[in-house]
């Protein structure tokens, strides 16, 4: 009995050690978001997690775009989970309708255009894509070069009326596209 007693507290024992270690860590790629409203109050909504130059493990910078991401490769457009896209109007980009709902997008980038795509599947780690079959759209982004590079890769919003300019920004690259509300 008493041996039965010392095994049954050892595994309680290792358990608990066991279940404390696997409490979540903060991730080096923490969460972020970004919002545009537009005119009439109707808004598009992103949520991505943020990568960073700097190796979360040594500190070290690294080539992120064209090394770490591959250049004509999809790239989840963050890290972590798929990053979301979310409008509750209608709108068009390039001439192209997306309908309002919740999306998942993913980017090509390279070094003088990006591909946006915009995939109707949603709740995707990110990587490897497979979605090819659920895509709504791919379009065209226009890249120029920023003034002063950035560390920890971002999303933003510029509203202009029922337009919002969506920027992803990283390293030394801004890739831009304009939604426009459909009327």
């Amino acid at each position: 009995m008493k041996r039965q007693t010392a095994f049954l507290t050892i595994c309680i024992f290792a358990l608990t050690v066991f279940a404390c270690s696997q409490q979540k860590k903060p991730r080096p790629s923490q969460p972020a978001s970004a919002e545009c409203k537009l005119a009439d109050g109707k808004t598009i909504k992103t949520d991505y997690s943020t990568p960073h130059v700097k190796d979360p493990n040594t500190g070290e910078p690294r080539k992120m775009l064209g090394e770490h991401e591959p250049y004509g490769q999809v790239w989840r457009t963050g890290a972590n989970e798929a990053t979301t896209f979310v409008t509750d109007t209608d709108l068009t980009v390039n001439g192209k309708d997306i309908p309002a709902g919740s999306y998942t997008i993913f980017t090509i980038p390279n070094p003088d255009k990006w591909t946006l795509i915009i995939n109707k599947k949603t709740g995707e780690w990110g990587i490897p894509y497979k979605w090819e079959a659920d895509e709504l759209l791919r379009t065209d982004m226009k890249v120029e070069k920023l003034d002063t590079p950035l560390e920890t890769f971002n999303i933003s919003y510029h509203s202009h009326g029922s337009a919002c300019m969506m920027h992803l920004q990283w390293e030394t690259t801004n890739a831009w596209v304009e939604f426009k509300e459909k009327k």
